[in-house]
């Protein structure tokens, strides 16, 4: 059996990309409808979530070269705990729990994840999960997070608890392959946003066309630093988290086939129109024509929709916050991202990561530092599935992740479909805004006059009664 198994260069990257203010930790909240107790996660856990290796791993000699090894002192419970919140116990108190935590860095002693049980959150249960970068991207780890699932989950996919000492990487790679298939087959996990990303043969075919990765990385040297905008400044240690109420994804592309635009497209447009209000709001949008976002691109073919590891590259998006007129914020959004799905950028921003994973660490601090000041924020739109899921009989409410950033980034912005509904998070610099709640406010205002002004409703009915098109 194979005990030591390095870290790829861009799974060393992230890794390395750790600092006391940008930790890179992935969160998400699952909000169930019914109560659940610390047994019964722990059973689901042993059933459904320890039989992929890399949960039971821990890396050594992180800042040389990096490896991940079974750690021979694993322990459940060091890894999920029980709390409680105080006052209501409602949204509010929840975003100030995982407000806190997003400042708390994993203990690379042991595997690097967490989760934090909250037994009675509304009428049911809420949990906080804690995942570092290194082990996976958030493609991937959607895939993870959905096998907890009582419509995903197969009896025969893992071994036995006493058989799992002796696991290989290659089995659990295998029983993968058979999770693909029940889920290709059965269940539709992405929605049109995932389509606007750009697919690996795509990217290469585009590349062979005469469009060169050195060409865009080129492009990436040559940019600018993002504008100064209340939105960059210097970084502390204490984070904000919080996120949306609802949208109706059906009538999302109800307003996308209405301008011809992708879900992603309506989306960051409603994302720039809400950055433009906050700017605003601080006195500053004299002269900001755009916002630079890095966008995550997904390079992972889909027989590999289930390996772990991190196989995504970034673009720059410019959010025109400049813009007054809310359709052409959209528009505007859609002409650019239509330009990135033919060029080579996300493919040559892999490469940069890549080589990062291999390079001195002091190299790779001042190329990340580098290239995080040439944008304000990290945006990502990861689909879920869309029918309801349930964890041992308990029905999945909300699902709502917290995209990390790096470097000088300050603000995250994530975007998750589920089950008919899209919800934004936002997770920032505590410091640098205060308050994130505005944001969230604006993006709905956004999304909501922009419907209202494409999507008149019928006589005796509302926008939301006609039918859902693509």
């Amino acid at each position: 059996m194979k005990t030591h198994e390095p870290l790829s260069g861009v799974d060393a990257a992230w890794l390395r990309m750790d600092e006391p203010t940008n930790l890179m930790t992935i969160t998400v909240v699952l909000e169930l409808a019914a109560p659940m107790e610390l047994a019964t996660l722990k059973s689901l856990l042993e059933e459904r979530f320890l039989g992929f290796t890399r949960f039971r791993q821990r890396v050594r000699n992180p800042d040389g070269s990096p490896y991940w090894e079974l750690d021979p002192h694993f322990d459940l419970s060091q890894h999920v705990h029980r709390s409680a919140l105080p006052g209501e116990a409602g949204k509010a108190e929840l975003k100030e729990r995982v407000s806190d935590l997003m400042s708390v860095p994993l203990d690379r002693s042991k595997p690097l994840w967490q989760m934090e049980l909250i037994e009675e959150y509304r009428d049911g249960s809420a949990l906080i999960v804690r995942l570092h970068h290194c082990i996976g991207d958030g493609m991937a780890l959607l895939q993870v997070l959905l096998s907890l699932a009582d419509e995903y989950f197969d009896p025969g996919r893992f071994p036995s608890t006493e058989e799992r000492k002796g696991l290989l990487p290659g089995v659990v790679r295998g029983t993968l392959k058979t999770v693909q298939g029940t889920v290709s087959t059965g269940r539709r996990l992405l929605s049109e946003g995932a389509r606007t990303l750009l697919g690996p043969s795509h990217a290469l075919r585009r590349v062979k066309q005469g469009l060169s990765v050195g060409a865009a990385l080129s492009k990436f040297l040559s940019l600018s630093p993002d504008a100064d905008t209340p939105l960059k400044g210097e970084l502390g240690v204490a984070q904000r988290a919080t996120w949306s109420d609802p949208l109706s994804l059906a009538r999302v592309k109800r307003l996308g086939h209405v301008i011809d635009a992708k879900v992603n497209d309506v989306l960051l447009g409603a994302v720039a129109g809400a950055l433009r209000y906050y700017v605003a709001s601080r006195d500053a949008l004299d002269g900001a024509e755009t916002v630079r976002a890095l966008i995550p691109v997904n390079l992972r073919p889909p027989e590999q929709a289930f390996e772990l590891g991190n196989r995504f590259g970034l673009v720059f998006l410019g959010l025109p916050i400049g813009l007054d007129n809310r359709l052409e914020r959209v528009l505007a959004v859609k002409q650019q991202m239509d330009e990135i799905k033919g060029s080579a950028e996300a493919v040559a921003a892999f490469g940069v990561l890549e080589g990062l994973g291999y390079v001195p660490l002091s190299v790779e601090e001042k190329a990340v530092r580098y290239f995080s000041n040439k944008a304000s924020a990290v945006m990502t739109n990861v689909p879920g599935p869309q029918e309801s899921l349930h964890l041992k009989g308990r029905r999945l409410k909300t699902v709502m992740p917290w995209v990390p950033r790096a470097g000088h980034v300050g603000l995250g912005v994530s975007i998750f479909s589920y089950d008919g509904e899209v919800r934004l998070g936002i997770a920032c610099d505590a410091g640098l805004i205060p308050d994130p709640d505005p944001i969230v406010d604006g993006f709905t205002r956004e999304f909501d006059r922009l419907a209202d002004d494409l999507l008149p409703a019928a006589p005796g009915h509302t926008a939301d009664d006609s039918a859902e098109t693509d």
